[in-house]
């Protein structure tokens, strides 16, 4: 029987690592170039219109800095010390129930920086503020896996993608919550006092010349009150152009094939601090997580170290807005928040990694069991942050 020309060109495949190779010649193996998670290189033009939309992407990040500091200047006398910003707990339910609206932390981290540095808040006020919407990020993780059920409901794994969103949550929480205490004591000891990360007198002059005109511009037209809502959509803007600029996550790539390394949670870790650091955003890092966990190439047990990596480095862009603020004690709150859940992250891995893990996972299969205990779950997502913030009412500018 003769074979079909399709038969011959299977047979020369070679298989390698999961994946199949086209020898270039006898015995001569060809290996394609693995770029993980990430898009592979395309053409120069590519590259150029990548660099062409950095420079507008950056500027218009910068302006709505610019708008959200002459913003917060406006509006902070008659907003500090009223509700929602009474006390670190009601901030902290801001934080965090903003990130749930915005689908994303960090607009509501540059918020809370842009308030310290306008004087409307205090250093309690914007770390606990910062910290909430670190929270809150990881909400998107949960609505993408609800939507991911939902269009696939009669697959076996529906759950998979909704228990990526539960776990997303609760790993965030378990690393940021005691982050926190270790954060805020490093502030209160001084640790930071000696860094001075911030705009220097020469950077504030550039920044008049290059985005003063058109900050008054937009002054001139914008009353007071909304000039801070307006430097928030600018910078929504700004994210969403970036998001055209850095790497792109995929699903699809030869290293969600590749499941061996994946297991490992030092690696994963790794990944976790670089997709976050090159993406700018810990939602884009971890939503990722949910396509993956579908198709069964991540499970759930194995994200854990990625969820913690991405954690950390999404701070990344909130570093940059605190170290555009006249004030050096706004990079030191984020960094300090930073340093808190590092060290938290690092000590589970090397210490507590197993027995972290399995608790994390017996929760999340006791919420995915049945619909009632998710909707309990969403229930009280949203029951603790709504209590944080309605504590600026009930016990008022107290705990500073």
């Amino acid at each position: 029987m003769t074979k079909s020309r399709d038969e011959l060109e299977l047979e020369k495949l070679v298989e390698i690592d999961g994946e199949f190779c086209v020898p270039h010649e006898a015995n001569e193996t060809r290996h394609v170039v693995d770029w993980g998670p990430f898009e592979p290189p395309r053409s120069a033009w590519y590259i150029v219109r990548k660099v062409l939309l950095f420079v507008p992407a950056m500027y218009l990040f910068i302006l709505a800095v610019q708008i959200m500091k002459t913003g917060a200047a406006a509006i902070g006398p008659d907003i500090q010390g009223q509700f929602p910003f009474a006390n670190g707990i009601s901030t902290l339910g801001f934080g965090w129930l903003g990130a749930y609206l915005v689908l994303s932390g960090s607009p509501v981290a540059a918020t809370a920086i842009s308030l310290f540095g306008a004087g409307t808040l205090t250093k309690l006020q914007t770390f606990t503020m910062l910290s909430g919407s670190r929270l809150g990020a990881s909400f998107i993780v949960l609505v993408t896996g609800f939507l991911y059920a939902a269009r696939n409901r009669h697959d076996p794994n529906r759950g998979e993608p909704i228990g990526m969103g539960i776990q997303a949550m609760t790993m965030t929480a378990l690393v940021y919550l005691p982050g926190m205490m270790i954060g805020y004591g490093i502030i209160r000891s001084g640790l930071l006092d000696g860094l001075n990360l911030h705009a220097s007198g020469e950077l504030e002059a550039a920044f008049s010349v290059v985005w003063g005109p058109l900050v008054d511009a937009i002054e001139s037209v914008v009353p007071s009150a909304l000039l801070f809502v307006v430097g928030l959509l600018v910078i929504l803007a700004s994210f969403k152009l970036l998001d055209h600029v850095l790497p792109q996550v995929t699903s699809g790539t030869t290293a969600a094939k590749r499941s061996a390394w994946m297991r490992r949670p030092w690696t994963m870790f790794a990944l976790g601090c670089i997709v976050a650091t090159l993406t700018l955003s810990v939602s884009v890092a971890l939503t990722v997580l949910v396509p993956l966990a579908v198709k069964g190439y991540v499970r759930r047990d194995d994200a854990l170290p990625y969820i913690m990596g991405a954690n950390i480095t999404t701070l990344a862009d909130t570093l940059v807005v605190a170290m555009l603020q006249r004030d050096p004690a706004a990079a030191q709150i984020v960094l300090a928040e930073a340093i808190g859940v590092t060290i938290v992250s690092l000590a589970i891995l090397a210490f507590w990694y197993q027995p972290v893990k399995r608790g994390v996972i017996r929760l999340d299969d006791y919420f995915v069991g049945s619909n009632r205990r998710i909707a309990v779950f969403v229930g009280i997502l949203f029951l603790l942050p709504v209590s944080f913030l309605l504590s600026g009412l009930w016990i008022g500018p107290i705990v500073q």
